[in-house]
């Protein structure tokens, strides 16, 4: 299994246990993913570190100083990162 931390805006747009469907974004030298409806953003992943799937399963939603986190595992294997 595959973890990834998205970064989520509000509370309560997703909820742990929902299955999520994930858009991959382009950039001149790196990958980038959204939930879908633009819920929650993650960072930017090298070719190397690519996501396979599609969707996943909402683990975890944290908050902390900096905001929402949301952790969605993915049926891949875990690339080279960690959450």
């Amino acid at each position: 299994m595959r973890r990834m931390e998205f970064k989520m805006e509000r509370e309560n747009l997703v909820k742990e246990g929902d299955e999520v469907t994930i858009t991959e974004g382009i950039l001149p030298s790196s990958y980038y993913y959204t939930i879908n409806p633009a819920v929650a953003m993650s960072g930017n992943f090298s070719f190397r570190d690519r996501l396979k799937s599609d969707h996943g399963v909402v683990k975890e939603i944290m908050h902390n100083e900096k905001g929402y986190y949301v952790v969605v595992e993915f049926d891949e294997e875990n690339a080279n990162m960690e959450v």
